[in-house]
């Protein structure tokens, strides 16, 4: 372990989505700097140039800005850092730990399809050749890596993992052209950032012990390791399209909250005991990267809409509102003056039931139709039955005494009218529904009436029973 202070990072690639795997990568780096009192920090490997673009880097920051986990310090980018990682290699053939490569294209094809024969890694006749032979061509740069003995990758979530050097190639540090390789820029980016711990998706692994031999080729001191267990499908398979939503941005159109996808990959390879719920503090409080499990951990579906469902009821009407009423002009749905206000008296009288801000989006409907109402044509037919359309004239009147106009009162009204006709609810109560709502999801009756307001409620009845009368 490190006794420098606490510095992580995410090094995404910015040639696409922002993965969910990413995501958690991202959280267990914050996390762990935040309990650590240190820092969490973001580099953009952006050396893909046709892929890398301006909206894809976008992508990248607005997934952490939503996700809540913005970098302590301005963002570094790994492109505008190649001259940097070139004076690395040319310390290393300084000192003799690279060499230059001079293997034609078909010269190392030979190499690897003798080496394959052969079992063994690519080794190229360079390596040790004399500076008098060297030709006037192109040449590439590799690490010289060690021949014999074997690097101990010291690994924080899997123990110690043993790599036989015999089996690690002397892998490219500079191409021909004169650029730096993958392994070699994020050694040199994370040894220059200061980065003390390097967590990431243990399909780094093999990466780590190529990693370790360039740190000390440098003499520079090796992080601490941690490679994480991947993510994986409901079946156990690795999670892919057929599972549903990859990306960041697919799981906020999905109407999930940030503070629930925070909770929820947490738990996806670490956790405290059996809390399944809790918050940012605690998890801060809490979390140990080595107590992270080394086994792939799977998505539930379920387990998340369960989560989402109770940070819905957690959550202030007045983002809910804000959240709700984007996702409706969205949908081209007309948001009049005053609509607001009404979606937020009505938010919390129906987002018990929500798995997700798109449910709670349809469960706000019924309150900015505009009336008269559509009513079903079932609901129109039953209507026409002299006895049920006389029932509810009294129940038309019985509600118009009511001078407290919420829940309870109406709950109170809507139970001593049923005992005042000898029946149960179910004889006026479906019909009142669909009066109330238009056919459309709503609350119970009482939060029903609670959301549209007294007059509304009592027009949406005076309309139903003119269509009759």
């Amino acid at each position: 372990m490190t006794s420098r202070p606490v510095r992580t990072r995410i090094a995404p690639s910015p040639t696409g989505m922002m993965h969910i795997g990413t995501a958690r990568t991202a959280l267990f780096n914050w996390l762990y700097a935040r309990h650590t009192g240190g820092q969490f920090l973001v580099r953009i490997e952006d050396t893909d140039r046709e892929r890398s673009t301006e909206a894809n880097v976008e992508v990248i920051f607005d997934g952490l800005k939503w996700l809540g986990m913005e970098s302590d310090e301005p963002p570094v980018f790994q492109f505008a850092r190649a001259d940097r990682h070139r004076e690395a290699v040319a310390e290393m053939l300084e000192k003799g730990q690279a060499y230059r490569d001079y293997m034609t294209a078909e010269e190392l094809e030979a190499e690897r399809e003798l080496a394959r024969a052969e079992g063994r890694v690519v080794r190229s006749p360079w390596r040790d050749a004399d500076p008098a032979t060297w030709p006037d061509r192109p040449y590439a740069v590799r690490l010289k890596s060690p021949l014999d003995g074997e690097t101990i990758v010291v690994d924080a979530v899997k123990g110690d993992v043993t790599f036989q050097n015999a089996g690690l190639d002397d892998l490219i540090l500079l191409r021909s052209d004169g650029n730096p390789t993958y392994n070699l820029a994020v050694v040199v980016d994370d040894h220059d950032m200061g980065i003390t711990h390097v967590i990431r998706g243990d399909d780094h692994l093999n990466n780590a012990a190529r990693q370790t031999v360039i740190y000390k080729a440098l003499d520079w001191e090796v992080p601490v390791w941690a490679h994480l267990p991947l993510i994986h499908g409901p079946d156990g398979a690795k999670l892919s399209k057929r599972h549903g939503a990859q990306a960041v941005s697919e799981f906020d159109d999905m109407g999930y909250l940030p503070e629930t996808l925070r909770n929820y990959l947490a738990k996806l390879g670490w956790g405290h005991g059996d809390d399944e719920i809790f918050s940012d503090a605690q998890a801060i409080d809490w979390f140990d990267i080595k107590d992270v499990v080394s086994a792939p951990a799977r998505l539930d579906w379920a387990k998340l809409n369960h989560l989402n469902n109770h940070y819905i009821r957690l959550a202030d009407p007045v983002r809910l509102t804000a959240l709700v009423v984007k996702i409706l002009k969205s949908r081209d749905v007309t948001v009049r003056q005053g609509d607001e206000a009404l979606i937020a008296r009505t938010i919390p009288l129906v987002r018990d039931g929500a798995k997700t801000t798109l449910e709670l989006a349809d469960a706000v409907m019924f309150v900015l139709k505009i009336r008269p109402l559509e009513l079903p044509e079932r609901t129109v037919t039953q209507l026409a039955d002299a006895d049920l359309r006389a029932r509810f004239v009294r129940l038309r009147a019985a509600l118009s005494d009511v001078t407290d106009w919420g829940v309870p009162a109406l709950e109170e009204a809507l139970r001593r009218f049923a005992e005042s006709e000898g029946v149960g609810m179910g004889k006026f109560g479906p019909q009142l529904r669909a009066i109330l709502s238009g056919g459309a999801p709503a609350p119970d009756l009482a939060g029903a009436m609670t959301a549209l307001g007294r007059d509304e409620s009592l027009g949406r009845v005076d309309d139903a029973l003119s269509l009759v009368a």
